[in-house]
């Protein structure tokens, strides 16, 4: 969780960058929604979504807190035929998850905070194809990068800013001399 909060972006506006890598990821791999999933404590919080409206759910119902913990692509082909996953809320109500594929989404320290995942509302037995497994884990692979930029240009606006005020600061600063033998004080204007 420290990890997933140090980059500070739960909660904030949609991006265009994030948007479309969720809609390359739809598209690419031919379902209807796609969805940059951070989770957090006890929600997965959608930072892109396509053909879902809905900005986050509960972490209990999450296919994403799963999948980013695994190695690689998680593919659930039917997940009414999977143990897991067959009476999650998701599955058996709106929306009606009968696919899922989650690429995760791992920090360079190699925690993850999260998946690039693929929905659909029916069934995919042939689950993805090699090319489209592979393209899901570059793509997320990118989402960490943009978050990894992000998190960079927030903290050189943080430096930018502190040595504005430093220099502001700096006009009410000057240099004193003590005059020892005079017992007085000059400063320099």
């Amino acid at each position: 969780m420290a990890a997933l909060h140090a980059y500070d972006v739960l909660d904030t506006e949609a991006e265009a960058e994030f948007d479309d890598l969720a809609a390359l990821a739809a598209r690419i791999c031919d379902v209807p929604t796609a969805l940059v999933s951070l989770v957090a404590e006890d929600r997965q919080w959608f930072k892109a979504r396509v053909g879902l409206e809905t900005a986050q759910t509960g972490r209990d119902v999450s296919f994403c807190a799963r999948a980013m913990l695994g190695e690689g692509v998680m593919i659930v082909a039917d997940t009414r035929q999977d143990p897991q996953f067959s009476d999650n809320g998701l599955v058996t109500g709106p929306p009606y998850v009968r696919f899922y594929a989650g690429a995760p989404l791992v920090t360079a320290d190699g925690l993850p905070l999260g998946s690039l995942c693929v929905l659909d509302s029916a069934p995919r037995p042939q689950g993805l194809t090699p090319f489209q497994t592979n393209a899901l884990e570059v793509l997320a692979r990118q989402v960490m990068n943009l978050l990894e930029l992000r998190r960079a240009l927030k903290a050189r606006d943080e430096s930018e800013q502190t040595t504005r005020r430093a220099l502001e600061a700096s006009e009410y600063v000057g240099a004193w001399d003590w005059d020892v033998a005079a017992d007085r004080g000059v400063a320099d204007e």
